[in-house]
């Protein structure tokens, strides 16, 4: 809950905030710490045990004169509250009363304006809860004029107003303003015609308008019938509507004047447009009104909105879109390294290489998203014509204080391409006198006004205003120049991987040649697999090696070797240098220059390097990929470097808090990168694809990036097969067709790159009762040959009205769909069922559903391609409704609507007895649980509808059976959001982590936060938006860890002071925790780095390890999200 409060003669306004642990209070903007501090105690309701929770959304209202509050939280009880006038007092709530209301189905409330200063409060309620009706209903909220009782609210003797509405769905009231200073009340209403000030009644087809002094009405219908969902005040007699399906209109208040005041006579109301004469928003949750004709439309089903009105031409401009996530229904990862099925078992976790793939938002607000979190590229201009590039290089033309020149290498070629001080773009086919019928391995500036080109014949000097050869150095007859590496003084060339060239660019490139067919140590035969020049340091150079999986630092002058490092661990080691990098990647006041190495299995191997000595050490190693990278210097303005690193998930390397980070980014399809600081794009940098050459500007910050496909309907589930590298979705679509709401739900693949739909939707049509997609999974299923084939497998359930379902019908099916070559999708098996089908897995080749109250395992047959059958083996009935399924083994994990988990064995048929399934264990507490994932052996992981996230875990070497029938708790957390779906993520874990990841949670509203638990790590989906990580600690850092949290608490300020421990433990009907069991909490421990170093040494105290080495923990903690 939020409420804006306006104190008197206050410049600072103040936040009313409520949580759902019945904690109440005010924060006020610090402008000199940055920050909301908390403003008066906490106000917390300790009547929550004794009352029932209201059937609408907790709401909160204030009066017009910002003198009362009033908040519904209860059924029938009105919580009242003053925020006093007096000067030094206004920023404190004083609590009134809490009074009883008959009214207790509110559909709406508002206060009304007020010319007497008596404040009013209007109720739109219903009298029954199974029939739709609406009555308003207007009361003082105050007994005296001194305004410090509140109305006791009795209908018989304190209602103002109470009619009957004459459209029952009427939803929504809108207090009107006074336009007049004062309007004379007069005994005798009767005839009376109502005025401007008073209260709108808006419904599905008819608005009534009641004059708050005579309760005299006007009544207008509606063209066409809306459900208005949101409004906003525009003027006092323009006001904006949002309704169901995303429309806005202009609802205006018809006036005349008159000789007693301003009379209303009716109400109008007219569409919003866009200039493309298309209608529809974002489907809106709240509209804001922010002045100057900007209009802030918020979402909770899809991206929230600034608009920019003309209410007199009745247009609508979109100034900005802002990204939500929310609702997630659920996802799928992939990306992790490699996609080997389901299993994804690949590299080490490396921060942002994961990718989620989200089915997000509502309806008319569908959409699939891929969301990563890394660093960003904007691009700023693409060259689709230039293909197979082989290298980029960046050049500035004569006497040019900016880059101005891109050179572009291919196998046969080199082209040239200008750019002007605005942008254009200019292919030219001489330029200083370049080579350009042939590939350049290196064309770079130098001093003097000099430029340098390396092919494979030849490097040449150039002079970059007349074009001149000034000197040149020819590769020996029958060889070739195979790699080129430069700096400002010289050139360090590969001749054929078995010679070693260094050409001194302030000596006429003079040469100094050296053998390297010989390893000079064993005799043994070597090449040259890499070089580099080093930019920083001018004399050196650094040599990799195929053969010995070595790297050479070399005297540039002389060829001679300064220091040798063996890259391979192990004997049978493979590993070879691929690419090499010395760069200052820290600021030089923290750290010496550092050495990259690419090596061939995708690793990236990095030392710190000094230069007394030549010496290396602090080797590190990061999996990037399963591919060698690329290693693209980006020089920055502090002297500093970057490193792009390109392989199949590119890399930005850069140095952040003394550390190196290596940041995901949206060019994963990228081959060359080069930096191109122009006067048209400053700070900017080129990189070449396959097919293209594009220009990007690289963010700043770490920060989730969003890919979005526009479905325009509800992905309700989504299923990745990487086989057919497609996303399956269950999609549900509303429109309005002639005024009448119609609802459909299809199932349909999109391509897993593009994001392009394939083939046409498969309809759920073939019912006249609606049919809705319940569960979408993918599994490998033997074909009509006896092959294992990809097949999606859906469970639907029909909507249909209780009173006319007879006891054989049909209430939902389970199909199983091919995907043929031409990836259109066709049916196998239609098999069906007399409940709906919530949930499905697999168990080998046999199909599990989880129906209205059975789990049933189904043996799949396909006889034909296009023909199939499902046979029941076995069932099993659960406590009341299961709602999720997850297996390991012959083990079945069930979670039930009302009782948490239970564990089911199948046992196969066997000497001629029939399959059957069998109860193992239970957890024998009550839970509301929405989902399941098994960890590993007897652990579970379960979320529920209140938030809480457990771990189970069953002893199978118990003594009794009673023990081994338990399933235990032995971690609880609450965090506030309710999880709809969990996906368990399989990593190749690091022995040294402190925490190895294990999934992914996701929920409605975006948000970065990481929850590490001693158990995996793992995705839950939840339906707020937020995307969480699941991970286990290793045990040598558990206690450490949960002692390091216990202790931040004290030293973290929260808004209302909430307790730490009361905000995450557990909680739902039946019990309650003290805090969070056996969990840490990401989000908390990482507010450890916000800490003054004062403030960390006090947390650190005793702890053990120093306050460096809890910052560097925290900090490798906070790189995984």
């Amino acid at each position: 809950m939020l409420q804006r409060l306006q104190p008197k003669d206050s410049e600072t306004d103040l936040l009313f905030i409520g949580t759902d642990r019945l904690n109440y209070f005010n924060v006020a903007w610090n402008s000199e710490t940055n920050q909301l501090d908390t403003v008066e105690q906490t106000i917390e309701d300790v009547a929550e045990q004794y009352m029932r929770h209201s059937q609408s959304q907790n709401k909160c209202l204030v009066d017009p004169t910002g003198k009362f509050m009033a908040m519904h939280l209860w059924e029938g009880v009105l919580n009242v509250f003053r925020l006093p006038m007096r000067k030094g007092i206004t920023t404190k709530l004083v609590a009134l009363d809490q009074v009883r209301l008959t009214e207790l189905w509110m559909k709406a409330s508002t206060f009304l304006h007020s010319q007497t200063g008596h404040p009013k409060i209007a109720f739109l309620y219903k009298t029954q809860t199974d029939q739709e009706e609406a009555r308003i209903a207007v009361y003082r909220l105050t007994k005296d004029d001194n305004r410090g009782n509140v109305a006791s609210f009795d209908p018989h003797r304190e209602r103002e107003l109470d009619q009957v509405i004459s459209d029952p769905y009427a939803s929504m009231l809108i207090p009107v303003p006074f336009r007049e200073e004062k309007r004379y009340h007069v005994r005798n209403n009767e005839g009376a015609k109502a005025h401007l000030g008073g209260l709108l009644v808006v419904g599905e087809t008819l608005i009534t308008y009641f004059d708050s002094l005579t309760y005299s009405r006007v009544s207008s219908t509606l063209q066409d019938p809306k459900i208005y969902v949101a409004w906003t005040e525009y003027d006092d007699v323009h006001y904006l509507l949002a309704d169901d399906y995303g429309r806005l209109d202009i609802l205006t208040v018809e006036t005349t004047t008159e000789s007693t005041g301003i009379v209303v006579t009716g109400m109008a109301v007219s569409p919003m447009r866009f200039p493309d004469s298309s209608a529809y928003t974002s489907r809106a949750s709240s509209l804001v009104y922010m002045g100057d004709d900007m209009l802030f439309l918020a979402s909770h089903h899809g991206d929230s909105q600034l608009l920019r009105i003309d209410i007199d031409a009745q247009v609508m401009v979109l100034v900005k879109t802002l990204s939500n996530n929310a609702p997630i229904l659920d996802f799928a990862i992939m990306d992790m390294g490699n996609r080997e099925g389901d299993s994804q078992f690949g590299n080490a976790f490396s921060s942002g290489q994961a990718r989620i793939v989200a089915g997000c938002g509502a309806y008319h607000d569908g959409s699939l998203r891929s969301i990563r979190s890394g660093v960003g590229l904007e691009d700023q201009g693409i060259l689709d014509e230039i293909q197979d590039t082989k290298g980029l290089f960046t050049l500035r033309s004569h006497e040019s204080s900016h880059v101005d020149t891109l050179v572009v290498s291919s196998v046969a070629d080199t082209r040239v391409l200008r750019f002007d001080s605005a942008g254009d773009i200019e292919e030219v086919y001489a330029f200083q006198g370049l080579t350009l019928d042939m590939e350049t391995l290196l064309a770079v500036n130098i001093s003097d006004g000099r430029l340098l080109q390396v092919t494979p014949k030849s490097a040449v000097l150039l002079d970059s205003e007349s074009g001149v050869n000034l000197c040149s150095w020819d590769a020996p007859s029958g060889k070739a120049i195979t790699a080129a590496s430069a700096n400002k003084g010289w050139a360090l060339l590969s001749i054929d991987g078995s010679s070693l060239v260094s050409l001194n660019l302030h000596d006429n490139l003079a040469a100094v040649l050296r053998d390297t067919s010989g390893d000079e140590s064993s005799g043994q035969p070597d090449q040259i697999s890499c070089l580099h020049a080093a930019r920083d340091s001018p004399d050196i150079g650094v040599v990799g090696w195929w053969t010995s999986g070595t790297i050479s630092i070399v005297d540039l002058a002389t060829l001679q070797p300064l220091h040798g490092e063996p890259l391979r661990q192990t004997e049978d080691s493979a590993s070879v240098p691929r690419d090499i990098a010395l760069v200052q990647l820290h600021p030089p006041q923290v750290s010496g220059p550092t050495l990259l190495i690419a090596l061939e299995d995708g690793n990236v191997v990095t030392f710190d390097m000094s230069m007394q000595g030549y010496t290396i050490s602090g080797r590190k190693s990061v999996t990037l990929g399963s591919s060698p990278a690329r290693l693209h210097v980006l020089p920055q303005e502090d002297g500093t470097c970057n490193v792009f690193a390109t392989t199949e998930h590119a890399s930005l390397i850069y140095s952040a808090e003394g550390r190196i980070i290596y940041s995901a980014t949206t060019a994963d399809d990228a081959t060359y990168v080069a930096p191109f600081d122009s006067e048209a794009f400053p700070n900017s940098i080129v990189l070449s694809t396959d097919s293209h050459i594009r220009l990007s500007h690289i963010d700043k910050e770490r920060l989730t990036h969003v890919k979005t496909l526009s479905v325009k309907e509800t992905v309700r589930r989504v299923a990745y097969s990487p086989t057919l590298k497609v996303f399956g979705l269950g999609c549900i679509k509303k429109e309005l067709i002639h005024n009448e709401e119609v609802i459909t739900s299809s199932f349909r693949i999109v391509d897993e790159i593009i994001f392009q739909e394939l083939g046409k939707p498969f309809i759920f049509n073939t019912s006249t009762s609606l049919e809705m997609v319940e569960t979408v999974i993918r599994a490998e299923l033997p074909d009509s040959t006896g092959n294992l084939a990809e097949r999606f497998i859906i469970g639907t359930s029909f909507v249909t009205d209780d009173d006319a379902i007879e006891e054989n019908d049909t209430r939902g099916r389970i199909l199983v769909l091919g995907v043929d070559e031409n990836r259109q999708v066709y049916q196998i098996v239609s098999h069906n069922l007399k409940g709906a089908c919530r949930c499905l897995s697999t168990l080998g080749e046999h199909i599990v559903a989880g129906l209205s109250k059975t789990v049933v395992v189904y043996n799949y047959v396909e006889e034909t391609t296009v023909f199939g059958s499902l046979q029941k083996l076995a069932a099993y009935r659960p406590a009341s409704f299961p709602l999720g399924l997850d297996i390991s083994g012959n083990i079945i994990g069930v979670v039930d609507l009302m009782q948490s988990l239970t564990l089911v064995e199948f046992i196969p048929s066997k000497d001629g007895s029939r399959a059957k399934l069998e109860e193992v264990a239970r957890h024998y507490q009550p839970g509301w649980a929405t989902s399941v994932t098994n960890l590993d052996g007897e652990r579970w992981l379960e979320a529920d509808a209140q938030g809480n996230i457990i771990v189970l875990q069953r002893n199978p070497e118990a003594p009794t059976e009673q023990d081994r029938s338990k399933l235990e708790v032995t971690s609880e957390i609450n965090i506030g959001e309710q999880i709809n779906q969990i996906r368990r993520l399989h990593v190749a874990s690091n022995e040294n982590a402190v925490v190895s990841p294990k999934a992914f949670l996701g929920s409605v509203g975006l948000s970065e936060t990481t929850i590490n638990c001693w158990t995996q790590l793992l995705i839950l989906v939840q339906i707020e938006g937020t995307l969480y990580l699941f991970g286990e600690i290793a045990p040598k850092y558990q206690d450490l860890l949960l002692t390091f949290q216990a202790r931040l608490q004290d030293y973290i300020y929260a808004p209302g002071n909430v307790s730490f421990n009361l905000w995450r433990a557990f909680r739902n009907k039946a019990r309650e925790g003290d805090g969070p069991f056996r969990f840490v909490d990401g989000e908390m421990v990482e507010r450890f780095l916000d800490l003054d170093e004062a403030k960390q040494e006090l947390v650190c105290e005793g702890l053990g390890p120093s306050v460096e080495d809890m910052r560097n923990m925290i900090e490798e903690l906070r790189r995984m999200h």
